[in-house]
């Protein structure tokens, strides 16, 4: 299985205004033409030191907050430096540019942005809850991002990923644990996201979500079948369990003491390709790998536990006497 290469992330200043930053009622002032400028930079800017005529300060790609120190700072400057310094930031590659707390944009922002099509959006909160929630927002929408084919199930805490070919039965076995008290994330396209902490973090993302296809009996939806339990919002991907049919051909792992990993989003996760046959209860041995797993990170490691005890015994064993020569 090849590992997913993350998506280009980006943000259009246009998902500002959608239903997740909704309480910062941002509007638009100017520029309403080139809202689909990009936002590439989690991190917001305070623009005074350009404003006070240092533009290497300026970085490309983010969002520029002008909050009531910047506006009382540039009733200090001339109008003919204020002006032209409206006229050179505005030449930059912002992508926008949010005035704060209700204030009056300065005119000449204002005129600038909507000569060169630079959106200006304002909103009556205070500066620092802006920049909290909008910095969250990037941080969420900017991280690497990619999409996986399988199944997502929390089981005994563990985000436990299922991949395989399509018919393999990944929702099957996933449906079988949901039954046994395990929880739905994602059925079939699931959306990873790796943090800048390390986790990667898989859920679901437009009108699939709670959702499972079952062949021979269509959509359904788990929320309703199984009760809130039965589904979670997103989790951290644990371990990823490969389901492939059975073949004869091929030697299988028996004792269990080679780790192997599979890279997502450049991020190692441990990873088990398990085979599938008639007669072999695959969502038994899904929970077996997500209990060892468990034990393993507790620091018990069930296979080298007994390779250790089997070298002692072989150790403790006397050897063989060997017969004395003949005369």
């Amino acid at each position: 299985m090849t590992p997913p290469a993350p998506d280009r992330a980006a943000v259009r200043v246009e998902e500002l205004l959608g239903e997740e930053l909704s309480d910062l009622q941002l509007r638009v002032l100017a520029g309403e033409s080139s809202l689909a400028n990009e936002i590439v930079n989690p991190r917001v800017q305070k623009p005074g030191l350009a404003f006070a005529g240092y533009f290497p300060y300026i970085k490309p790609g983010r969002v520029q907050i002008v909050g009531e120190s910047e506006i009382e700072y540039l009733k200090t400057v001339s109008p003919g430096k204020r002006n032209d310094r409206f006229d050179r930031m505005t030449r930059l590659p912002v992508p926008v540019f949010i005035v704060t707390k209700g204030l009056e944009p300065p005119r000449g922002l204002l005129e600038r942005c909507q000569e060169r099509a630079v959106p200006l959006l304002a909103s009556s909160e205070l500066s620092s809850v802006v920049i909290k929630r909008v910095s969250w927002f990037l941080e969420d929408h900017l991280v690497p991002t990619a999409t996986l084919h399988g199944v997502l199930v929390s089981i005994y805490g563990l985000g436990v990923l299922l991949v395989g070919r399509s018919g393999v039965g990944k929702s099957e076995c996933a449906l079988d644990l949901i039954t046994r008290g395990h929880s739905l994330v994602a059925d079939d396209r699931v959306t990873v996201k790796r943090y800048p902490n390390g986790d990667v973090v898989g859920f679901s993302e437009g009108a699939f979500h709670h959702h499972m296809e079952l062949r021979g009996i269509g959509i359904v939806n788990i929320q309703d079948m199984f009760g809130l339990a039965a589904v979670r919002e997103r989790k951290t991907l644990d371990l990823v369990i490969e389901l492939e049919s059975w073949n004869d051909d091929v030697v299988y792992d028996r004792l269990g003491l080679d780790e192997t990993v599979f890279h997502i989003l450049e991020t190692p996760i441990p990873y088990i390709k398990m085979p599938v046959a008639v007669g072999r209860n695959v969502t038994i041995l899904v929970e077996i790998a997500a209990r060892n797993h468990i034990l393993k990170l507790q620091g018990h490691f069930s296979a080298r536990e007994f390779a250790r005890k089997l070298e002692e015994q072989l150790e403790r064993r006397p050897s063989p006497s060997l017969p004395s020569p003949s005369r």
